[in-house]
């Protein structure tokens, strides 16, 4: 089988079970209750972030692939690279929206103005917002 194929297929299968594991319950709940087992240990806090655990999911991949010596450790992190690059992927976008800019065109709007400054009796100064 052609090398590029086999990485391929190992940085997939590194996502998938990195993914499993991280993300997923698993089959009849396996996994979650592998986790809760697992709790604040360093094996459930591995399982915890998918970025750590495919480290270690692309280790053991790259011992199955078996690369020559002096490749192991750059196939190793280029599979753990692959799956987060991969999770990156598969997530929901980051929206970023602006803020809306206040009326006036105050440059320290997001500021607090402090007492007496024009918002006496406001939530921004500590006053409860309403004026007796």
């Amino acid at each position: 089988m052609n090398e590029w194929l086999r990485f391929v297929m190992a940085a997939l299968a590194v996502w998938r079970v990195t993914h499993l594991i991280a993300r997923e319950d698993g089959p009849w709940d396996v996994i979650a209750r592998a986790r809760r087992w697992a709790a604040e240990s360093f094996l459930g806090k591995l399982m915890d972030c998918f970025l750590c655990l495919s480290v270690w999911v692309a280790a053991a991949a790259t011992l199955i692939l078996g690369p020559p010596p002096r490749d192991w450790v750059l196939v190793w992190l280029a599979l753990s690279g692959a799956a987060c690059l991969l999770d990156r992927i598969g997530r929901d976008p980051v929206l970023i929206q602006p803020i809306k800019e206040e009326q006036g065109g105050d440059e320290n709007a997001v500021l607090r103005k402090e007492p007496g400054e024009g918002t006496h009796g406001s939530a921004a100064a500590g006053g409860s917002g309403n004026s007796r």
